[in-house]
């Protein structure tokens, strides 16, 4: 077992090769702190560390993880509030001395920068750092802030999320694990579900759901005919969470009207419920393989199960008879 500095809410443990944050389970906790409990980070999946003053007698100790290296950071894209980001741990101002000495041993465990991107992070040479060479005291160069969604690729990652501007090189692969869960949320219109690595599921509820997303019925994705996810947080206007597919295709603008997506609403959708959700299908995405879809991939029964729906649809009036023959006529090809 490696040094421990514990802070409020959460300690960090340094090992050999990597960064092991633990979260408190205390009521005062922040929830997504709760809910990812643990997280082990490679030092080469950090860009950066800062020491920068907290709020009432604290300091905040912050690692920066590189673009493209934890699928959680990439599906925030950067709309994190302060206080819920896992990479900063607040301490009490007496331990300022001990964060500095942690800092300067944590600084020293990471991939070397460029020189211009380390004058411009590391040049202030006094207990905090201000800017840390990414744009922006919080690290995140205020792009992707909490009026902007995030769109993320499996292969690209977010539009530059951490405003590196090119002096940190992004990570080929994720090198952080996504959370363990939720696998499955409460959306307004939906219950969002995923079985963790082949297949996310979309059932719609009669409340909230749009009449597109009815007459389209309840939905089942592949992870291999997804190209990534765009999460817009829920305490923003529109929050949603919308599955991108590899074809490209076209799209509603609304996520209300687009059957690959799940709209959020107040009490639906939470962070601590829907991002960590949408971090783990990114991940997935990223380990797929890309191979092609084979035909007859779906089984029979998922398949009977979308036809019975239809024709509850198709009964209730929702549906048309030529809408019925047709769609049914595609669900059948399908296997």
């Amino acid at each position: 077992m490696g040094d421990v500095l514990a802070g409020i809410h959460a300690a960090w443990e340094f090992e050999s090769d990597a960064l092991v944050i633990r979260f408190e389970r205390g009521i005062r906790t922040p929830k997504l702190y709760q809910v990812l409990r643990e997280r082990r980070v490679p030092y080469e999946a950090l860009a950066s560390v800062t020491l920068t003053p907290g709020k009432r007698g604290t300091v905040v100790l912050h690692a920066v993880p590189r673009p493209g290296a934890d699928p959680l950071m990439e599906a925030a894209a950067g709309q994190l509030k302060e206080g819920s980001d896992p990479y900063r741990l607040v301490l009490p101002t007496d331990r300022e001395t001990l964060a500095e000495y942690y800092r300067d041993e944590l600084r020293a465990l990471l991939p070397p920068e460029p020189e211009a991107a380390g004058a411009a992070g590391h040049g202030a040479g006094g207990p905090y750092d201000g800017l840390d060479g990414h744009g922006g005291p919080d690290g995140h160069g205020g792009l992707g802030g909490p009026d902007q969604g995030g769109v993320l690729d499996a292969l690209g990652g977010a539009e530059d999320p951490y405003g590196a501007g090119g002096a940190v090189a992004p990570a080929e692969r994720f090198l952080v694990a996504p959370p363990s869960g939720p696998l499955s949320f409460k959306a307004y219109d939906g219950k969002a579900s995923f079985d963790g690595r082949a297949e996310v599921s979309f059932r719609w509820f009669w409340t909230g759901a749009s009449s597109e997303k009815w007459k389209a019925g309840d939905q089942t994705f592949s992870v291999r005919d997804l190209c990534g996810i765009e999460w817009r947080s829920p305490d923003v206007f529109d929050g949603h969470l919308r599955l991108l597919a590899r074809d490209g295709g076209p799209r509603p603008t609304q996520p209300d009207h687009d059957p690959a997506s799940v709209v959020f609403g107040l009490g639906y959708g939470l962070v601590h419920e829907s991002l960590p959700f949408a971090a783990a299908v990114l991940a997935a995405i990223r380990s797929s393989d890309r191979a092609p879809v084979p035909v007859g991939s779906r089984t029979p029964g998922a398949v009977a199960e979308r036809i019975r729906h239809l024709g509850e649809l198709h009964r209730a009036g929702l549906v048309t008879d030529e809408e019925f023959s047709t769609k049914k006529a595609e669900l059948l090809a399908e296997l």
